[in-house]
């Protein structure tokens, strides 16, 4: 695998970049600023980043963009931290795609097991089902599967109701016994184990791009904070615990990403089993790395740090979330073990 960027790959990461941070929350006050969201949005959508899994008119079993390239997107969105859904419809728009079903015609999340650890899963002839909705807003449906004798099809049930939870900047909603139904215009047969391991694989990995985002705007407005925060006349950041605290969390920071990086690589490379065995060990480093992050970045701000008004806790508050998505560190090492067969373990691990 080669580590490094194309020019048309560090110009999506400088477009990206550049839409946080003309439109991104600067402040926790900023996350009720109901134009600012609206621009936040419409640039969003406008950029089409939405849809970079979406089937390529040329080829469509392959999708647009490269996992890498979709990861990109998630780091910066994550950094902001940008209070517009991504996550939730890239994993939709991933999921049509495998089925073999026309892009949705208004914005789609996924559907998770009420703990997040996965795509909830509803068995043949069952007609409802319950769950979580993440990354819901503007959603007015999920998707979930329909186990079938053949393998899975797709089910999409209603939205509504999305609000904020931990994650201050994307709303989830819960559903509660909602009637599912099966989406129209499939032109494949149902998805197989292995087509949901590849969705998996890449769900994790763009959930690990969207902590190593996290940790980095942590980080920046902690650094940021220690230049400007005097005590004996001096500022915090020329003190050698704050300097080495930083560094640590920037070194858990860069180590996260590389284990990312490798996990979008593998999603759209290796065997379905091995790429999310390598997405599953990146979710558990990052899962780890992230909480420790954020609050060194909140230890740094002090006092203030645990004020409503810092906007350190809204990015731990986002890495709390992300590290619940699809299985926080043990679920994902369980994965790990199931996948190697470590110690003849693996069988109460699953």
């Amino acid at each position: 695998m080669d580590v490094r960027l194309s020019a048309e790959q560090r110009a999506l990461r400088e477009a990206a970049a550049r839409l946080v941070d003309d439109h991104a929350p600067g402040s926790v006050a900023d996350l009720d600023d109901a134009a600012r969201t609206a621009r936040l949005e419409a640039a969003l959508t406008g950029s089409g980043w939405r849809e970079l899994r979406v089937p390529d008119p040329d080829a469509p079993a392959r999708p647009l963009a490269s996992a890498v390239e979709t990861a990109i997107v998630a780091e910066e969105l994550g950094r902001g931290p940008a209070d517009a859904s991504f996550l939730g419809p890239t994993l939709a728009a991933e999921l049509r795609r495998r089925a073999g079903t026309d892009p949705a015609a208004t914005l789609e999340t996924v559907l998770l097991r009420p703990d997040l650890s996965g795509l909830v899963v509803i068995e043949d002839g069952q007609a409802h089902c319950s769950g979580v909705a993440i990354d819901a807003r503007g959603a007015t449906a999920a998707l979930a599967l329909v186990r079938t004798g053949h393998g899975y099809d797709l089910a999409r049930v209603p939205v509504r109701d999305a609000s904020p939870g931990r994650d201050l900047t994307r709303p989830a909603a819960v559903v509660e016994d909602a009637a599912a139904e099966r989406p129209p215009g499939t032109t494949r047969g149902p998805l197989t184990a292995e087509d949901v391991e590849a969705w998996s694989a890449f769900a994790l990995a763009l959930t690990c791009a969207d902590l190593v985002g996290t940790m980095r705007g942590a980080i920046d407005l902690a650094r940021g904070y220690a230049g400007v925060r005097h005590q004996y006349g001096v500022a915090i950041g020329t003190f050698q615990s704050v300097q080495h605290m930083l560094a640590d969390a920037f070194v858990s920071m860069e180590g996260s990403g590389s284990v990312t990086r490798h996990a979008a690589w593998a999603a759209d490379t290796l065997p379905a089993g091995e790429a999310l065995a390598a997405a599953a060990v990146a979710k558990a480093y990052c899962a780890r790395a992230a909480r420790e992050v954020c609050e060194t970045a909140i230890q740094v701000h002090g006092g203030i740090g645990m004020t409503w008004e810092c906007l350190a806790h809204v990015h731990l508050r986002r890495a709390l979330l992300s590290t619940r998505v699809l299985g926080d560190a043990g679920v994902n090492l369980a994965r790990v073990v199931a996948h190697r067969k470590i110690g003849g373990l693996h069988d109460g691990l699953r």
